[in-house]
């Protein structure tokens, strides 16, 4: 996509030579960024590189130790949060920041009222504002749902709407399309065009390297808070900007071992059956063998797991291990018979974030670690920590670290080394390397063809194609909550994967 605006104005926000330190540790060191009008510019780089550091000193939530920001040629030495607002600065970050209980009409205009220190609320005045933004931009938005009630797709369009009453002449998306189907992502792009038409200059944040070569005009590429390369889109590619985003090169090869014909399968599903989510759904899954499932957000990929884990227990069916039947009608149910389950969101349902790595490695296997006299055995529990926090490379101080204070990438790795220590004959994965960077993922997916060498069986319930035909043996296509397609060997590509999913 060409740049809609030419660049003879100059950019419309400039940062130079910021330098950021936290005690002894440099997280900026020196970066320079050029914002343009109607231009969408991807800010990539790794989880720690930097990049959200940088976005709180645009924004004005952080203050600089060294550096300037410039805002249409005036020169700050930093800015505020009211300042940066006032200039047209706007960041949506991944949880919207929206108010529930309030109508999408509220949500898109109160924040500007209140910046404009209007006393008091009138509902006739304020709708005429948000409806002429969302006739702007086309948008298919009900002024009097509450914003609770929304998809995330449209919470964010309301948010981008908000921005825009806020006069909004830079917006910073932080990781938009994580949480949206291939179809919202289409419409958000839609939406960045008209933005783009309207003469804003767009920051995109994403770990999804195919969306950052669609969607933008100008890429700079961050790794251990520096600038390390920057550039028009057009001179990118995947592999191009994975190697500056890790300094080695990407390797995306299919990797998967040779399976034991003549082993029983680990897992069995047999003609499981949940009203309204899926439907005689059967699959087995062998000792060592990486299964993927796919399709789209809806489908009951999602359903199936938490039936099989007992978060959502199916109204019929069978499911053996090892051969055995087992009845699953509870969550210590599923882990009574050996199945893990690694949730799609790992901050709300897979880890305790006030405590640490440790407490949270060992929080699924007490009863493992403990001694004869069914007391926890301190010897064993520590063993454990230790041996799994060096075999996953967890980026923390110690295990003692708050979980909170991780990265994407090394909180998916305690949520991993928390079943691990459970040592399950089934590990369910759903969407595990959702928001985690390239390296990370790399990373991640090699822990798997680890652990599923010792005979663990493992599914995974990922949309990121690349992901699945990477490691799966066989793919499963999930739609309207049933088993449409099983892929096999040479037929696992991206494009088959895709094509059968939007069949």
């Amino acid at each position: 996509m060409d740049a809609i605006q030419t660049d003879a104005a100059g950019p419309v926000l400039s940062v130079r030579g910021i330098t950021k330190r936290f005690g002894g540790v440099t997280a900026l060191a020196g970066v320079s960024l050029e914002l343009r009008s109607g231009e969408v510019h991807c800010l990539a780089g790794e989880n720690g590189c930097g990049k959200s550091t940088l976005i709180k000193i645009i924004s004005g939530v952080e203050r600089p130790d060294a550096g300037e920001i410039i805002m249409d040629g005036e020169t700050h030495s930093r800015m505020n949060a009211t300042a940066a607002i006032t200039s047209g600065v706007q960041v949506i970050y991944q949880d919207f920041s929206l108010f529930p209980n309030l109508s999408v009409a509220e949500n898109i205009v109160l924040t500007a009222e209140v910046a404009g220190r209007q006393r008091f609320y009138r509902a006739r005045a304020i709708r005429p504002k948000a409806q002429a933004i969302v006739e702007e931009l086309g948008l298919d938005l009900d002024l009097d749902s509450e914003v609770g009630e929304l998809s995330v797709a449209d919470k964010q369009l309301t948010a981008i709407c908000r921005a825009l009453v806020n006069d909004a002449r830079v917006i910073i998306m932080d990781e938009p399309t994580t949480a949206l189907t291939h179809s919202e992502v289409a419409r958000l792009f839609t939406v960045v065009e008209r933005l783009r038409a309207r003469g804003v200059a767009l920051v995109f944040v994403s770990h999804k390297l195919e969306e950052v070569l669609a969607i933008s005009q100008r890429v700079t590429i961050m790794r251990s808070g520096r600038v390390v390369t920057s550039g028009l889109a057009t001179d990118f590619d995947r592999r191009s900007i994975a190697q500056h985003m890790t300094g080695a090169e990407l390797d995306e090869t299919r990797v998967v071992s040779p399976l034991d014909p003549d082993a029983r399968a680990r897992l069995t599903v047999s003609h499981l059956d949940l009203p309204g989510a899926f439907h005689d759904v059967s699959f087995t899954v062998a000792p060592g063998e990486i299964l993927g499932v796919t399709g789209l957000l809806g489908s009951g990929r999602t359903e199936i797991a938490e039936a099989i884990f007992g978060a959502r227990p199916a109204a019929s069916g069978d499911i053996l291990v090892d051969g055995l039947p087992v009845s699953i009608r509870s969550i210590p149910d599923a882990v009574a018979a050996g199945i893990g389950y690694v949730p799609e969101d790992r901050l709300s349902q897979g880890l305790f974030l006030e405590k640490s790595i440790a407490d949270n490695i060992i929080a699924g296997s007490l009863d493992r670690h403990r001694n004869r006299w069914r007391g926890l055995d301190g010897m064993r529990i520590r063993s454990t920590i230790s041996r799994l926090f060096a075999s996953l490379s967890i980026k923390a101080p110690n295990a003692e670290a708050p979980v909170r204070s991780l990265s994407g990438g090394n909180a998916q790795r305690v949520v991993l080394a928390k079943w691990l220590a459970t040592d399950p004959k089934v590990l369910l994965l759903n969407g595990p390397t959702v928001g985690v960077d390239v390296g990370s993922k790399s990373q991640i997916l090699e822990l798997l063809r680890k652990a599923a060498s010792s005979g663990m069986a493992i599914v995974v319930i990922s949309d990121d194609a690349p992901e699945l035909v990477s490691c799966c043996h066989r793919v499963l296509v999930v739609a309207r909550g049933r088993v449409v397609d099983v892929l096999e060997g040479d037929a696992i590509s991206a494009e088959s994967i895709h094509e059968r999913m939007a069949a």
